[in-house]
């Protein structure tokens, strides 16, 4: 195995180099003066003709006509056998990430295709990119996103990803823009709008990069969802910034009008892309009704209508990462309650299939167009670029925390915070923008160096943030699914704290979650679910919804954590004689306290309150086996209670006087168990108890009100 993850990327390399003519940028076609004569041409006018064969040919080949599916077919099996052997390579998986040994194998495929060609490799068209690869990945988390916990945090979220993202966009720009000042003869013809528009791609956080790393260490739900949510919303805004910057630097002049449509403009991109999204999830759900008698083609209209929301937003200039992620969040109730489980299963598995194979083609085509011959270097420009991205983005998160945990029950530890700003690794996104830019001087110089910081971000930062997780000793992911009886818990709360900010007149997260809950039960799922499919038990829909997930959760679970305090040793004599002075020093404060407690079988009534009260009998043994014969006024229990001595802590009660019990200095501690096997019905225990002589000193009480405790082991010979 180790030699087919060797020599899979050279064998598919030699496979794909004559691909590589269609697919390079600026590769001119074949004209057909240029043609061999073989080829059927006609010399006196130049124009193609059919020659007629002079012998029936056996074998043929016609490269040409599969060019561009066989083609696509070898890159998709260079991609999953990198995938293959990486998964088969021992213990390179707990060290490398996957998308640091994909990028690899793309830098060796880049380089075996230059060293055959002697030209550049083909690199990855950002049409390519937003069209057909991103839509997968998206759709893919959108789907798949954990509701309860990103909704819960979402104020949090969009907190990171547009205030974020603003103070990365405008720091990253304008201190470069200060660098290329500073350096005037090799960067003065380095524009503000050049470097706020370089700065708007270079912060865009690569969900997918944040993905492939945060998934194989199985961090806690909370961290997991702040740098997943902010990721995934963060490209939505870069991608709107970048557009913006681009069209004002296609303007003459930029004026204060211009500055404040623009900000319009990114309020309507978001927006759109939301509403864009939130209508096709509901027609996607409205569809999946009917599909009771076709449910073969039910999956079909997942992706279809995804898809078809993406490049509708792309088609209006909207936000299409905006549209597909709200029309998956959208429809994933209604469609999973409509369609059948074998239809569940398929539609999980083609969306993680897709998204897959999507991510390592990204970062295989990452690598192969670093191999390039358009790279320009500048040391300050590169060294400032990858400082800066460092040192604002953690500015960024530890500022915005501050404010945010003012705000926040559960507050984001520093430890978290760490992770957050050390987690922005940069990927394909920014490698596809970098790529749109207009021609100008420094174009060459803005790729160069977006792949050293997508190279830095996912190599160092990716393969030391998992060492940096552990030694930090951050909180980690127990298991991946919550039972049933978690979950009603769970929605109790959410009831009983809705109810609560109802009463007080508070419109917390609570309340509003609750009042869509209502709207969505009593209008929407009434539309969009099938009368025999709606779940008419609430409980019975949290099992079903647990079963789903456990189905498509097993695979991604997290290790089982293994307890090692199960097999615990016997205690030793002298921590059993701790455990029991510490049992007897917290009954003795207790019985201190003078309270009156009540059993469950016996409540005193309120005609005795003013008379004086006797105490109940205390028993002195937890391990004790008495047995009491008890026979109330009307002769009903006669019997024996024989082994309820150590269940019976709930009989204690105090009285609201303290009447101690006068006991010789003499009379040893183990006398005590004695004492608790006299008669609690004689008339000596009830003078005993009730005797107004029985007054003694401070000393003498506190003696008496020692606890006495026999433990199993210490009945044993």
């Amino acid at each position: 195995m180790a030699a087919l993850w060797t020599l899979s990327p050279l064998l598919s390399a030699c496979l794909l180099w004559p691909a590589c003519l269609a697919l390079t940028p600026g590769a001119e076609p074949l004209q057909p003066q240029n043609l061999p004569s073989s080829l059927g041409l006609n010399s006196s006018d130049g124009s193609p003709s059919v020659d007629l064969p002079m012998a029936l040919r056996v074998f043929s080949v016609d490269y040409h006509h599969v060019q561009a599916p066989f083609e696509i077919v070898l890159w998709i099996m260079l991609a999953s056998l990198a995938k293959l052997g990486f998964h088969w390579s021992g213990r390179v998986p707990a060290v490398v990430p996957e998308s640091c040994l994909l990028i690899m194998v793309g830098l060796l495929v880049g380089g075996v295709i230059y060293g055959v060609r002697h030209s550049a490799p083909p690199t990855l068209s950002a049409d390519a990119f937003f069209l057909f690869l991103l839509p997968p990945i998206v759709l893919d988390a959108g789907y798949f996103l954990p509701g309860r916990m990103f909704f819960e945090n979402l104020g949090t979220i969009l907190w990171y990803a547009v205030l974020g993202t603003l103070w990365n966009v405008l720091g990253i720009g304008l201190s470069l823009y200060g660098v290329c000042l500073l350096a005037q003869s090799s960067l003065g013809d380095v524009s503000l709008l050049h470097c706020l528009l370089f700065g708007s791609l270079i912060a865009a956080v690569d969900p997918v990069a944040v993905l492939s790393v945060f998934h194989e260490m199985h961090v806690n739900e909370q961290l997991h969802i702040l740098v997943f949510g902010e990721s995934l919303l963060n490209d939505a805004v870069t991608v709107v910034l970048y557009k913006l910057f681009e069209s004002f630097l296609r303007l003459p002049a930029v004026s204060g009008v211009d500055v404040f449509l623009g900000g319009c403009r990114v309020l309507l991109v978001g927006l759109g892309g939301l509403f864009v999204g939130l209508f096709f999830g509901l027609l996607a759900a409205l569809t999946s009704r009917f599909t009771s008698r076709a449910q073969v083609i039910a999956p079909l209209f997942v992706f279809l209508y995804s898809y078809l929301s993406y490049l509708t937003s792309e088609m209006l200039h909207l936000s299409g990462i905006m549209a597909i992620v709200t029309c998956a969040v959208t429809m994933k109730q209604y469609v999973e309650a409509n369609v059948s489980e074998r239809s569940n299963t398929s539609i999980q598995y083609f969306l993680k299939m897709w998204s897959s194979v999507s991510e390592t083609l990204i970062f295989i085509f990452l690598g192969v167009s670093t191999i390039q011959d358009v790279h320009m270097w500048s040391w300050p420009f590169v060294c400032s670029t990858l400082l800066l991205c460092l040192v604002w983005r953690a500015s960024g998160v530890l500022l915005l925390t501050a404010v945010v945990n003012k705000l926040r029950r559960n507050t984001v530890t520093f430890r978290d915070q760490f992770i957050i700003a050390y987690g922005g690794m940069r990927g394909a996104i920014c490698f596809s923008l970098v790529f749109l830019i207009d021609d100008f001087p420094k174009k060459r110089l803005f790729i160069t160096t977006t792949i050293v910081v997508i190279l830095f971000t996912v190599f160092v930062q990716g393969m030391t943030i998992k060492p940096l997780v552990e030694l930090l000793d951050v909180k980690r992911k127990k298991r991946g699914l919550n039972t049933v009886s978690e979950e009603i818990h769970s929605r109790l709360i959410d009831h009983l704290l809705a109810g609560i900010e109802d009463v007080v007149g508070y419109w917390g997260q609570h309340y509003w979650k609750d009042k869509f809950e209502q709207f969505n039960k009593k209008y929407l799922r009434r539309f969009l679910i099938r009368d025999d499919h709606q779940a008419h038990s609430s409980i019975l829909r949290v099992y079903q919804e647990l079963e789903r997930r456990e189905q498509r959760g097993d695979e991604e679970a997290p290790p089982p954590v293994v307890d090692h305090r199960s097999h615990s040793r016997p205690l030793l004599p002298e921590e059993v004689e701790s455990i029991r002075r510490i049992l007897s020093r917290n009954l003795q404060h207790f019985n201190n306290m003078q309270r009156p407690a009540y059993s469950r079988h016996t409540l005193h009534q309120d005609a005795t309150m003013g008379r004086a009260r006797k105490p109940l009998h205390r028993h002195q043994s937890l391990g004790e086996r008495c047995t009491y014969n008890t026979q109330g006024e009307d002769g009903e229990f006669n019997g024996s209670r024989r082994g309820r001595a150590g269940l019976s802590r709930s009989h204690t009660v105090c009285s609201m006087s303290p009447r101690p019990v006068l006991l010789d200095a003499s009379v040893p501690a183990a006398s005590a168990q004695t004492r608790g096997r006299v008669d609690p019905d004689s008339e000596a225990f009830r003078e005993e108890q009730i005797s107004p002589e029985h007054h003694e000193a401070p000393a003498e009480r506190a003696a008496i009100k020692q606890l006495s405790f026999v433990l199993e082991s210490e009945k044993q010979p």
